[in-house]
């Protein structure tokens, strides 16, 4: 193991089994090599724990963590930024696939841009056999010198899996660790747009898989998605009115602590005013998911030829 890896990928896992190891074969298998892999385990009670310790002991860059009880998953993800070691750091999904090449390209875009303070390629969503289903443009403007344009794109355009880019572990330890109300991902992802601008690598390297078990079908509502980022969730003093309610504070409140010019914290008010009027017209909310896949024989992308682990697979 490197004693001081220039960048930390932390992935959380709970009863992963079924995907964690094409997952960290994908990870494992990325041309960038000067990394760690800390995997914390939610006390998972399927065979996950067996795959990261099979793993753990091939690979000296993984450093493996087994919870005694499952905190949650916005707690175990919280706890793998404390561990992280690395100038740089990215949190990885273990159902998700990455291309060999996304870890070099995004380091190397974060290199050549010092003002840049997260780097991400391009995304598809991917089925659970990895077939490309819906492959989309990112058309979010965090790529503007401007933070209200920003914040602005990130309230009222879909797409855009920024959370899962490659960041600048100090900017990350500035802002409020992520909460557990709804859709708290996307205040946290403000509020670090609202520190530095993003960047965009052209190329298809990051698959995000959509499956039955994945944790948004799995828990079809608020209530359900909000108890399994955190059991503390549960219980009468949580209904789904304070849920979304903090979810408006949250992007509020970002603004509130972002290091802003008085112009610029007015403009993102605005924006976020704008953005709460919008949210009552109809079709408000789209979902890349929920657009319709494409014509397998109209894709031009192979993900076994750009995933590690994956060669000889059938498309």
């Amino acid at each position: 193991m490197t004693p001081h890896p220039r960048l930390s990928v932390g992935l959380p896992v709970y009863n992963g089994e079924e995907y964690l190891a094409e997952s960290l074969d994908a990870l494992l298998g990325q041309t960038y090599e000067d990394f760690e892999l800390i995997i914390s385990d939610n006390a998972s009670t399927d065979g996950t724990q067996d795959i990261c310790r099979l793993y753990a002991a091939k690979d000296s860059r993984i450093r493996y963590q087994r919870l005694p009880r499952n905190v949650g998953a916005t707690p175990n993800h919280n706890r793998l930024l404390d561990e992280a070691r690395g100038e740089l750091f990215k949190w990885a999904s273990h159902d998700d696939l990455y291309g060999r090449d996304l870890l070099r390209l995004c380091v190397a875009a974060l290199d050549e841009h010092p003002d840049v303070i997260l780097a991400h390629t391009d995304q598809a969503v991917i089925d659970g056999d990895g077939r490309v289903t819906v492959p989309y443009d990112y058309t979010l403007a965090t790529g503007s010198p401007h933070a209200p344009e920003r914040f602005r794109s990130l309230l009222f355009e879909p797409g855009g899996d920024d959370f899962y880019g490659v960041m600048r572990t100090d900017v990350l330890r500035r802002v409020k660790a992520m909460d557990s109300y709804h859709h708290a991902d996307r205040t946290y992802v403000a509020e670090i747009t609202l520190h530095g601008r993003f960047h965009q690598v052209p190329e298809l390297l990051y698959f995000r898989r959509d499956h039955p078990g994945r944790a948004e079908r799995a828990n079809p509502s608020k209530r359900s998605r909000c108890v399994n980022l955190d059991p503390r969730r549960a219980g009468p003093l949580h209904p789904t009115p304070r849920l979304l309610a903090e979810y408006i504070w949250g992007f509020a409140s970002s603004i509130r602590r972002a290091p802003l010019s008085p112009a610029d914290r007015r403009a993102c008010r605005r924006h976020l005013a704008a953005w709460m009027t919008s949210r009552v017209r109809p079709g408000a909310g789209e979902r890349v998911e929920d657009r319709a896949p494409v014509d397998p024989a109209h894709l031009t992308v192979s993900v076994d030829d750009l995933v590690a682990g994956r060669e000889g697979k059938q498309p």
